[in-house]
């Protein structure tokens, strides 16, 4: 006798679009309506997570122009300009990195709609204060340091994107739909600095080559952003939905905490994703810096010192680090990113003392080349080393194989909200290395020298826990065995 499928149907409570049921593994449920919905969230999702890197990032490019604009403690003839635009760059990054935890426990606790929405709207309070603060040629650094701040929220916008868009997927898609989750954001970062530079360029031709002239570029680079965040809003509560069913897991998450493996990777992803990010900071003003001559170059100028080419390249290589961990393991392909990048930071040294810039420049391409493969890398590892884990724990103590992976992806879930906080902080930790480095030192080399050391520790750390022979056959073999 023949089973008959009822059609499915998605039904949402009255009040603020909650889904009641929602089954993305159920195949005849994400055929009939799911994968419809699920990608319309995750269309207005990257649009809102673009936006926050965009955001989060803005600093990095304007402070290159404040000296320009009038602004003392980032003035050419102040000694300590160099140390400031990096203490304004860092600001951001530490506090995006410390709200990506908050985030995560967000989207379970308010729903995707309405968090996307007032993540969203969050940013207004950044680029509005900035257009209106930056018009007062008097504001002291602090107001500054404040709303770098304050930008920060841009970065946690991240974990809660990237938290709703786990629960919309079904398990067999969810490496694509986050992979596209996260490339999107990150290409907010290389726009904002194509762009910005480009504006505040503009700006200066329609007003004048002065301090004024540069104030109004600024105030037009930041505005720009406003009509698209409304427009994030607005897409976020007219068709984003909500899970109802899309709870928070405690237990997973003290389970994670306790996992030495949390840990190891969260250390792994400070010198991937740390590096992309602190980089992506600190580069237009190393640029800037090392080459003062070829910034007052026109061309050099109108393209933003090239500085958004390494984090263009950067975003577009991540997805290639995950579709290639999957053929060669992630572990091995991270081995060889840790130990491509000491290399790259060595040449970086090496054209600084040649005084060439196009060795400097190909050199730091490379490096955030391999700070995007490493990304996608690592982020493979997570789920690999979980299941791993829970295989030879079942295996040991004789339990159901299927609950315990089911537990492990749970785990993985809970791990990679972690990991990726922790790796943002990187970032923050990358820029002031630079600055105290320059203060102490009066170079950055010395920081430079220590990131290489510190990637051929990660390369080592990596080839310990996962990689060499005698941990096939010691305490957990099955890693070993694993697509780690």
């Amino acid at each position: 006798m023949a089973t008959v499928i009822e059609p499915t149907e998605i039904t949402y409570q009255k009040r603020g679009r909650w889904i009641d049921r929602w089954e993305p593994d159920n195949t005849e449920f994400w055929e009939n309506g799911g994968k419809q919905t699920a990608r319309k969230n995750l269309i207005f999702s990257v649009f809102a997570e673009n936006l926050g890197f965009s955001v989060w990032v803005l600093w990095a490019s304007v402070v290159t122009a404040m000296g320009s604009a009038g602004f003392a403690f980032l003035g050419k003839n102040n000694p300590d300009a160099v140390n400031n635009a990096l203490l304004l760059t860092s600001t951001p990054t530490l506090v995006g990195a410390a709200l990506r935890v908050p985030y995560t426990f967000a989207i379970p606790r308010f729903g995707g709609r309405a968090f996307t929405a007032f993540s969203a709207g969050m940013l207004l309070l950044p680029t509005l204060g900035l257009a209106y603060f930056i018009n007062q040629p008097g504001t002291p650094m602090w107001v500054f340091m404040l709303l770098a701040a304050i930008a920060g929220v841009g970065g946690g916008n991240f974990s809660s994107s990237m938290a709703n868009i786990n629960f919309f997927f079904p398990e067999g898609k969810k490496g694509a739909a986050l992979g596209i989750n996260a490339a999107g954001g990150n290409l907010g970062v290389a726009q904002t600095q194509l762009f910005v530079p480009l504006i505040i360029t503009l700006g200066t031709h329609i007003m004048a080559k002065d301090a004024a002239g540069y104030r109004f570029g600024i105030t037009l680079a930041v505005l720009v952003w406003i009509p698209f965040i409304l427009a994030a809003v607005f897409g976020a509560l007219r068709y984003m939905d909500s899970i109802h069913g899309a709870k928070s897991d405690g237990k997973s998450y003290k389970l994670a905490l306790k996992n030495r493996h949390t840990w190891i990777m969260a250390v792994l992803y400070i010198g991937t994703f740390g590096s992309f990010i602190g980089f992506s900071f600190a580069f237009p003003t190393l640029l800037k810096a090392n080459f003062p001559s070829l910034a007052k170059i026109g061309w050099m100028s109108t393209l933003g010192n090239l500085a958004f080419l390494g984090a263009l390249v950067g975003s577009f290589s991540r997805p290639f680090g995950g579709w290639i961990a999957d053929k060669l393991t992630g572990a091995r392909i991270t081995v060889y990113v840790f130990g491509g990048m000491a290399v790259a930071t060595a040449l970086i040294m090496v054209s600084l003392s040649a005084k060439s810039f196009p060795l400097y420049l190909a050199s730091f391409l490379l490096l955030f080349v391999l700070t995007g493969i490493g990304n996608g890398s690592t982020y493979r590892m997570i789920p690999s080393i979980f299941g791993a884990e829970a295989r030879r724990y079942a295996s040991e103590h004789g339990e159901d194989i299927s609950d315990a992976m089911a537990s492990a992806k749970r785990q993985a879930g809970a791990a990679i909200g972690v990991i990726g906080a922790v790796g943002a902080s990187g970032g923050w930790i990358l820029q002031q290395a630079l600055r105290l480095s320059n203060v102490h030192y009066h170079t950055m080399a010395p920081a430079f020298w220590a990131y290489a050391a510190a990637f051929l520790a990660m390369a080592a750390v990596t080839w310990w826990f996962y990689l060499r022979s005698s941990f096939a056959i010691g305490r957990a073999p099955s890693l070993a065995h694993a697509n780690v």
